[in-house]
């Protein structure tokens, strides 16, 4: 009995050196992947126009959007304002990367009731993200491409499909920076 507690204290203290060992020393750091996301800092006009689909109605919108990175550089945290077809709208997102996924991700929020996720990659100066969501019975799949035209512009466009229908563009938008945020505070 005694050899059996002399074994298990060894063992138990080689466990605790091998974790001791694996511990990653100091806070995680942001991947190269998450780097990408600094395009979006700043603050964004953006103008667009929405097409008629099912019971959403068509128009001219338009919205503010301010960008900066959220404490610990993981993720950019967004606040946008704008009105459209619908009326006013607000709304809050982060955009950060899965390591595990390997995929971009991003969850809105706004005061109209909606909270968006989505999933996307990059390749180059293009940015694919892609949804589901539902509007009552109706699956809807949802596919939004974003070009990076400079350092101060980009172009979106957003496509919808139901019931795994046809995708038809939804809403078109160019978005302008005005402004730079600064540096996001290490912690």
């Amino acid at each position: 009995m005694k050899r059996m507690t002399v074994l298990l204290a060894v063992f138990t203290m080689f466990l605790a050196t091998s974790i001791q060992a694996q511990a990653p020393q100091g806070p995680p750091k942001p991947g190269p992947e998450v780097k990408k996301l600094d395009y979006n800092i700043g603050t964004w006009n953006v103008e667009g126009e929405a097409k008629p689909f099912g019971p959403m109605p068509g128009g001219k919108f338009t919205a503010t959007e301010k960008c900066e990175w959220y404490s610990g550089g993981f993720f950019v945290m967004c606040h946008s304002e704008g009105t459209g077809p619908m009326g006013p709208a607000k709304g809050i997102s982060f955009m950060g990367y899965d390591p595990n996924e390997k995929v971009y991700t991003y969850h809105e929020f706004t005061s109209t009731g909606e909270a968006i996720d989505s999933k996307g990659t990059v390749n180059g100066d293009t940015w694919n993200w892609t949804a589901e969501s539902k509007m009552g019975d109706t699956k809807l799949s949802v596919r939004v491409t974003i070009k990076e035209v400079s350092k101060t512009e980009y172009t979106f466009k957003l496509e919808m499909s139901q019931n795994g229908g046809k995708f038809s563009v939804v809403e078109e938008a160019t978005g302008h920076k005005v402004t730079t945020a600064a540096p996001a505070k290490k912690s």
